[in-house]
């Protein structure tokens, strides 16, 4: 089968091919129809990432596909719709995973829309709601939001009932953001942006910052977090990891809380499912559909990586085998 094969670790995706290799071996074999780039899908080929697969390996975090077979009593059947995966594998023609790592699609959810789904909306869920117990009608401050997990964090903080600020280091997305995430407001997250989310909420600041940024943007957030509020970290995209002096949301009375989706569920199993559900409700019902930048097949993965390394996507590219 076709599988893109990081063989070894390369600051410009030099270490990668798409190649021929043999099928995986596991409890439940799927067809791969989409799978989704993600960030640190691309960290992973540097050896940037906090889980460092040995070279070689096949690169990709989540897909959706079809399933070819599947154990009695592992809850599939061939045929069956399914998304889901790993730390590893999704990019490529066929994947073979635990049935735990799986979960069935809703009819009327597309395979690309499936694949596009899992880790971003699953981190922002985590994040804004089961950690920073997000309400209706409060203020939610989204850096990052030209991304996948950033523009999943405004399309669900909106879809709850939150004022969105999002977010943005690019004065060229300011404009695609206002028009594809809907937020009520779309700011510059250069330099010193505080004074500007304080006119947007009135003084009173945010409820929740979520930042997949670090570097300079954490800096400058600590400053536009309110009392009893929560500054959520998500990652470092910017590269710099951030610290801060504990006097600060000592005086100020907010929290700084770290928000790994997949260890989150690690640690409260039974809250998998329940996201989950949770999540596929809000897409059923047509309150949140992830953004797809560009749909490529597995062949044009390498336009697509740079396409990440670049800045270039907003939202979720899809690659199909």
């Amino acid at each position: 089968m076709k599988a893109l094969l990081v063989r070894e670790l390369s600051p410009d995706l030099s270490g990668v091919a798409l190649t021929e290799i043999d099928k995986p071996e596991g409890e439940v074999m799927v067809r791969v129809r989409a799978a989704s780039l993600n960030y640190p899908d691309l960290l992973m080929t540097q050896g940037k990432y906090q889980f460092k697969p040995e070279p070689p390996f096949v690169s990709g975090l989540e897909m959706a596909g079809e399933v070819v077979s599947a154990p009695e009593g592992s809850g599939f059947s061939p045929g069956d719709r399914v998304r889901g995966g790993a730390k590893t594998g999704a990019f490529a023609e066929y994947v073979a995973l635990p049935a735990a790592a799986l979960r069935a699609m809703p009819d009327s959810m597309s395979f690309p829309t499936a694949a596009a789904m899992g880790a971003a909306y699953h981190t922002a869920y985590v994040a804004l709601v089961e950690i920073g117990g997000l309400k209706a009608g409060q203020s939610v401050l989204v850096h990052g939001a030209s991304g996948g997990v950033g523009l999943a964090a405004c399309d669900l903080a909106k879809a709850l009932g939150a004022k969105v600020i999002a977010a943005t280091h690019r004065e060229d997305k300011i404009e695609p953001l206002k028009a594809i995430a809907g937020p009520d407001a779309v700011i510059l997250n250069t330099g010193r942006f505080r004074e500007e989310v304080s006119q947007l909420t009135d003084g009173r600041l945010c409820d929740l910052v979520y930042d997949p940024v670090g570097g300079d943007v954490f800096d400058e957030s600590t400053r536009c977090v309110t009392f009893g509020g929560k500054l959520l970290v998500i990652g470092f995209v910017a590269g710099r990891i951030p610290t801060i002096a504990v006097n600060i949301p000592l005086m100020k009375g907010f929290s700084v809380v770290g928000a790994r989706a997949g260890e989150y569920v690690r640690r409260f199993p039974a809250r998998g499912p329940v996201i989950a559900e949770a999540v596929d409700a809000l897409v059923t019902e047509g309150r949140i559909a992830p953004h797809i930048d560009r749909t490529l097949p597995l062949a044009d993965w390498c336009e697509a990586f740079e396409a990440m390394a670049r800045g270039e996507i907003i939202g979720k590219i899809v690659l199909e085998p």
